[in-house]
Formats: structure tokens, C-alpha cells, sequence
């Protein structure tokens, strides 16, 4: 696995092998919810050529929490949130039905991100 690009994963808090483990365990549970997100997230056509497409899908819902987080004023503001969440938004939001899936959808990303720490702080 290679954690280039992941900027969210790809950070000294984390270690790859244990990223990798939790990774694993936390898509046997969720496998479902990676597909949806994924087909929202890269193009159809795209997905075969994005091998760590699981990976690309937990980096986004990462920074999703660390973007709530910010909305939430837990942590300060940085001089990107705006087209952070901008960016969230518009690709999430794209031919989506109505404002109450919108919300579904944040809130499976960021149960994916807070459920992906817990099983990340709890291996050895």
C-alpha cells in the first residue's frame, strides 16, 4: 500500500501497517458504505485506474471530521477551510436529491473517520 497523496493518512501520527490493518478491519464492517462513497467520490471509469481506491475514500472522510472540526470551532480556522468545505460540499452534494441526504451522507464520512481512529488507537 502507498500512502502518497493520502496527506490525512500520510502524517507521522500514523504508521502504515497499522493504517493498513485498521483499514482492512474497518471495510469488513463498512463495505457498503466505502462503494457509495466511492462512486460519489471518483468517476466511474476512474475507479479501475485508482488502485488504493479504499485508502482515497478514508482520506476524505478524514477530512471531513478534521473540516467539522473547524466548522464546529474545536479547532481553529486555517486559511484553506473555506474551499475546504466548498470542495466537500460540491463533490458530495453533486446530483444529490435533497439537502437530508446531503447530511446522511457527511454523517456516514465522518462515522467511517471516527470509527477508522478508535480501531486505529486500539491496535498494538
Amino acid at each position: 500500500m502507498s500512502l502518497a497523496g493520502m496527506y490525512m493518512l500520510n502524517s507521522p501520527k500514523y504508521s502504515e501497517a497499522r493504517v493498513q490493518r485498521a483499514l482492512d478491519m474497518l471495510y469488513q464492517e463498512r463495505k457498503n458504505e466505502f462503494r457509495e462513497l466511492s462512486e460519489m467520490l471518483l468517476p466511474e471509469k476512474a475507479l479501475p485506474s485508482v488502485p488504493h481506491w479504499k485508502e482515497f475514500v478514508l482520506n476524505f472522510c478524514l477530512e471531513v471530521e478534521a473540516s467539522f472540526k473547524a466548522w464546529s470551532g474545536q479547532t481553529p480556522l486555517d486559511v484553506n477551510s473555506p474551499q475546504k468545505a466548498l470542495t466537500i460540499l460540491r463533490r458530495l452534494g453533486r446530483d444529490m436529491p435533497t439537502m437530508n441526504r446531503l447530511v446522511h451522507v457527511l454523517n456516514m464520512c465522518y462515522d467511517i473517520s471516527v470509527q477508522f481512529r478508535e480501531i486505529y488507537k486500539r491496535l498494538d
